[in-house]
């Protein structure tokens, strides 16, 4: 069968791009253009058709993805399931299910058939912890078991995996003269396969077979989504030569992944200052020909634990600005514990928040008609029509609800001192007009 982006090329528009088309309220050529071209990817599987449809590009909405999955510590496969189930009804777009403890088949399989979301996945980890549990060391991890896990896992439905291909051996050299990270490695993916290399002296055989990498998600329309091994876990290590190298491996991994007819991702950087942001997301576009980004964070500052999910939001919100296609949520439990539901519903709302305002500033010409809206839903004392506009209206009714005004016109900020109240009488409704 064929994929999305082949599809594309011999000038049919697929169900799939028909629904981005009406959800992003563009035309169907445009849509159809942007993923021959590789410039928007839809997560996809011919073994799984997710019921929600998901355009991740140019010219698209910012989407969020939500990650859950179960640690070493914490095996819960009912909590994943809800966790996942909480995800998609905050408004994640995509779901990554990141497993590392007990059946890793059955939470994958429990998690996939619970929600309607494209669900993503890192087929490292399953691999390095059946080598652990077979073998004792996690490095005499066999390649052939790698790529049979992919192949397993794409069978399961998979829209889109993230496979770390663009760590090789010249990469681990840059990141060894380099001397010095201030955060270390902070992928477990990417670490394991750093480790896996040196133990065993021999190149990544996701990097050396990459052909076959790519057959492998071909045949099931999976997005080849390039993973982010070596990414920054500091922000005094952004853009340092060894994610730098890495990022350009995988944006020339991405160009050879498309001409073979799969759809690519890429994806990147991690913790990031904000004055860096609009220079990554330039140099990927550019070095990648518009291959849709993929932001991990980016986290903005490395000294706020508990409140990391704000920090990423205002990375998020610059990265959707300059570009950004695909944003991944972080919670407020991220460097301190697994996220719980709580965790989740946060995290995923603060990215959505987030991507709303990169969209406004990125397409300001369709992207601040709500918000005008809603100011004048404001200024007219109109709750009903605030709680329509609003990104999360249960969440606005139920706060203004804690706590009732006396006067059900005004809020209880001000009361008696509302200053909507105060200039619609000053000014007779001479302030109400369209053009204010």
């Amino acid at each position: 069968m064929k994929t999305q982006i082949e599809h594309a090329r011999a000038g049919i528009v697929t169900p799939q791009m028909t629904a981005v088309a009406r959800n992003e309220q563009v035309s169907e050529d445009y849509i159809r253009q942007m993923v021959a071209a590789g410039k928007v990817v839809i997560p996809w599987n011919h073994n799984r058709k997710p019921a929600r449809i998901a355009g991740i590009g140019k010219g698209l909405a910012t989407k969020v993805n939500a990650s859950i999955g179960t640690s070493s510590d914490i095996v819960d496969y009912a909590a994943e399931v809800q966790k996942a189930r909480a995800a998609q009804e905050a408004g994640a777009d995509t779901l990554m299910e990141l497993s590392v403890g007990g059946d890793l088949d059955r939470v994958r399989r429990e998690v996939i058939n619970a929600v309607d979301l494209p669900v993503g996945n890192v087929p490292l980890y399953q691999a390095f912890c059946e080598a652990a549990r077979k073998y004792g060391d996690p490095n005499k991890l066999d390649e052939e078991l790698l790529f049979d896990l992919i192949e397993q896992q794409c069978s399961d439905g998979m829209a889109f995996m993230a496979v770390h291909c663009g760590i090789n051996l010249y990469t681990i050299e840059r990141l060894r003269k380099q001397g010095y990270r201030y955060g270390g490695l902070v992928s477990k993916g990417g670490v394991s396969m750093v480790a896996w290399m040196l133990a065993n002296n021999r190149e990544n055989p996701l990097y050396a077979q990459f052909d076959r990498v790519v057959a492998i998600l071909k045949k099931y329309d999976t997005v080849l989504s390039l993973g982010n091994g070596l990414r920054a876990g500091a922000i005094h290590d952004s853009s340092d030569r060894a994610q730098i190298q890495e990022l350009l491996i995988n944006c020339e991994l991405a160009e050879l992944g498309r001409e073979m007819g799969c759809q690519m991702l890429v994806e990147g950087p991690g913790h990031v200052p904000l004055d860096e942001v609009e220079g990554n997301i330039r140099l990927q576009k550019r070095m990648s020909g518009d291959a849709p980004y993929y932001m991990l964070g980016p986290i903005a500052c490395d000294v706020a634990p508990g409140y990391d999910h704000i920090t990423a939001a205002i990375g998020a919100a610059q990265s959707s600005r300059f570009g950004a296609d695909l944003i991944c949520y972080i919670t407020p439990a991220e460097h301190l514990a697994l996220p719980n539901e709580q965790d989740v519903i946060t995290g995923v709302k603060a990215a959505k928040v987030a991507a709303y305002i990169g969209d406004m500033n990125k397409y300001p010409e369709r992207g601040r008609e709500r918000d005008k809206l809603m100011s004048k839903a404001r200024r007219d004392l109109d709750w009903q029509k605030q709680f329509e506009l609003a990104l999360f209206p249960e969440d606005a009714r139920a706060i203004r609800a804690s706590r009732t005004p006396e006067d059900e016109a005004t809020c209880t900020m001000c009361g008696d001192f509302c200053a909507s109240r105060g200039a619609g009488a000053l000014f007779a409704g001479d302030l109400r007009g369209d053009k204010v």
